[in-house]
């Protein structure tokens, strides 16, 4: 059939693709909810802050956040 999906395979690699991104989409919403909170906290704590420690705040709120996002997913667990 010359290379053409049908009805059948197109649904299926549609299912696959939605399979594969779930956890790409709910460790990227986990990474954002802990930076906005993390922002929130360091708006808190702090009135005005240097570029330079913009961009540090910035960076340890995005390692953290997926730090926190890949442990609640639990990719960290041997996977045997």
């Amino acid at each position: 059939h010359g290379g053409a999906a049908t009805g059948g395979d197109l649904a299926g690699r549609l299912g696959g693709l939605r399979y594969m991104i779930r956890p790409i989409l709910l460790t990227a919403f986990l990474t954002g909810v802990f930076c906005a909170v993390f922002a929130v906290g360091i708006d808190w704590l702090t009135d005005m802050l240097e570029a330079g420690q913009v961009v540090a705040i910035s960076f340890t709120s995005g390692f953290l956040g997926s730090l926190f996002a890949q442990t609640v997913l639990g990719r960290w667990k041997n996977k045997e």
